[in-house]
């Protein structure tokens, strides 16, 4: 029985066997085959790559099976970066411009769970696109697909890496030392061949891609596994790289700060005229008034790579980030989020004369919390927001005083003194809440305060429910 939990707003995701499976992935390849020729005029072709875990190369097999079965050709590209599997649909290859592009990656999940995110003519496919895929494939999940492995081997690396060091060529030979951690994924398909040819001094971790992820899990936005390249830091390194299983999304370290994604848009935005950046509900507030009050104009919107993507295109912003360390550039690159791209462009920030921790302590003070996860159920999470909005139209007496509300993914509050976040998970059965204030103890008020409104929105939806 297929689940239909697999398909989720961002890509398809799931436990490998249990859930992706041979039956599963190879309907699949096939229903989606058949989405990308009605989305297409000739012949189509999809370019599929994978992460390091042990079972990728067995769901390409199944999913070019798929594949085959719906008439679209395969360009296999083996173990890559994510960002070389979107960066290969732009490109010809035989004269040919891939249709599609498939990403096998768990991303930073744990080593049992694998998954696809998906591209079609270089929009990403997601939200309902993937629902309706699902439905579709759990109303046929009788269909049998034959075993057909045919595909055409491409080398998308050389070619990314030929791109990178031509478009790099002024960091060639930069004496700045720094570190990187590629936590056994697979940022080193091509990294570390990217920075030799530029002649850059540096120190690597984990650069050996192993799906088990032996030394820390592959998710740079836990302070906890960042702990080794910390240690790196109190050397000679200056700075530090650390990177996520599928490497599109990246953490930077100075000697003092982890720069979040927000921050980095807002340094990047410095070094543009007239910057348009996009951001997610979660960015700090200093992010948006800071580049709307110096001749910019900062958007908000929903949190998830897929929407930045979108709304990227929507506006032709320059950039667009996410606290998270998903950073897509659409200033001299193709508007995807690709960690090893974003390295470079940090160094270009160094290499010109950028103080990163000066720039950092001249921003106005802020406490901010990390992302405080509440427990709930799939099918509650959503009921849950919906709740709290109704609640928010008449909040309890002790609530702080509300300036605004922003509702483009759950509830962004905006008080007096900062701000508090509520939005549903699109991935995991959880509320994601945020808080930011001018004063430390004024943002752990919020908290506690709104903390108080989930609990009375599930105490209200208990009620009914019973």
């Amino acid at each position: 029985m297929i689940k239909k939990s697999i398909f989720r707003e961002y890509d398809i995701r799931g436990i490998i066997d249990e859930e992706l499976n041979e039956k599963s992935v190879k309907l699949i390849g096939y229903f989606l085959g058949l989405e990308v020729k009605k989305r297409t005029i000739k012949t189509p072709y999809v370019v599929i790559g994978y992460d390091a875990r042990t079972h990728s190369p067995r769901l390409f097999e199944y999913l070019t099976s798929g594949f085959n079965k719906a008439g679209v050709k395969v360009f296999g590209m083996g173990m890559v970066a994510t960002g070389v599997n979107y960066f290969a649909s732009y490109q010809e290859f035989h004269s040919i411009r891939p249709n599609a592009s498939v990403m096998i990656t768990g991303s930073h999940n744990p080593s049992e769970y694998n998954g696809f995110k998906i591209s079609i003519n270089n929009a990403p496919f997601f939200a309902d696109d993937i629902y309706t895929l699902g439905d579709e494939i759990i109303k046929n999940q009788e269909l049998v697909i034959e075993d057909n492995k045919e595909y055409e081997l491409i080398n998308a690396k050389a070619r990314y890496i030929e791109y990178m060091v031509n478009e790099f060529q002024e960091l060639k030979g930069m004496k700045t030392p720094f570190a990187i951690d590629c936590g056994n994924g697979v940022a080193n398909t091509v990294l570390c061949e990217i920075l030799d040819k530029l002649e850059l001094k540096y120190e690597g971790l984990y650069c050996n891609p192993d799906g088990t992820f032996p030394n820390h899990h592959p998710d740079p936005s836990e302070e906890k596994n960042l702990k080794d390249l910390k240690e790196l830091l109190k050397g000679k390194a200056k700075y530090g790289f650390a990177y996520d299983g599928d490497a599109d999304r990246i953490a930077f370290l100075t000697k003092k700060h982890n720069v979040k994604g927000d921050i980095l848009a807002l340094l990047f935005a410095k070094t543009m005229k007239e910057p348009v950046i996009v951001g997610e509900v979660k960015c700090t507030q200093v992010m948006y008034d800071l580049i709307n009050q110096n001749g910019g104009k900062a958007i908000m919107y929903k949190t998830g790579h897929s929407n930045l993507k979108v709304k990227l295109k929507e506006v032709n912003a320059h950039m667009a980030a996410e606290v998270s360390g998903h950073i897509f550039f659409n200033d001299k690159f193709y508007g995807f989020d690709d960690a090893i791209y974003a390295t470079f462009r940090i160094l270009e920030l160094i290499k010109n004369g950028m103080n990163i921790d000066k720039e950092i302590e001249a921003l106005p003070k802020t406490y901010s919390t990390e992302e405080i996860k509440v427990k709930t159920t799939e099918e509650e999470k959503f009921l849950l927001i919906d709740k709290i909005k109704e609640l928010l139209k008449n909040p309890p007496a002790s609530f702080p005083k509300i300036l605004d509300i922003i509702d483009v993914d759950g509830v962004r509050i905006n008080f007096r003194h900062g701000w508090g976040l509520v939005r549903a998970s699109n991935t995991t059965p959880v509320l994601v809440t945020r808080f930011e204030s001018t004063d430390e103890k004024i943002a752990l008020e919020y908290e506690e305060e709104v903390n108080k409104l989930i609990q009375l929105a599930k105490d209200e939806l208990n009620n009914t429910s019973n």
